[in-house]
């Protein structure tokens, strides 16, 4: 083999590392106690809201409600914005945040809309 051979493979070979090293923490949905393991850690959970239980939307900067992930366990969210219009109406929502003190703090909710002609509603930062 020739030297530009090689280092065009090497080049290669890092190029495939750096793009998967990006795109490993966006692979799976978590649970709230797998979240719980690391807090801080951004992670997303798929739940579903908990309408029997308090919700608080005096604050138009916070949010605060109950959500159960897809293993049943329900924990407190704090969502860093207003309320989501149609919250209740959602199938299920997937929320972008980390655990703090048992609580999860939710930087961006999508809801999954029953309707196969609504589009689900992104509030916040999915990404």
């Amino acid at each position: 083999m020739k030297k530009t051979q090689i280092v065009l493979l090497v080049l290669v070979a890092v190029a495939i590392a750096v793009i998967t090293g990006m795109f490993s923490d966006f692979s799976t949905y978590e649970t709230f106690a797998s979240a719980a393991e690391t807090p801080g850690k951004s992670y997303h959970v798929i739940g579903f809201l908990q309408k029997d239980k308090p919700m608080d939307a005096n604050d138009p900067n916070r949010f605060i409600f109950y959500a159960k992930d897809k293993s049943g366990a329900t924990t407190k969210v704090i969502f860093k914005g207003g309320k989501p219009m149609d919250i209740e109406k959602s199938e299920q929502i997937v929320m972008k945040g980390f655990i703090d003190n048992g609580e999860f703090h939710c930087t961006g909710i999508q809801m999954k809309c029953p309707s196969k002609y609504k589009k689900d509603q992104v509030v916040g930062d999915m990404g």
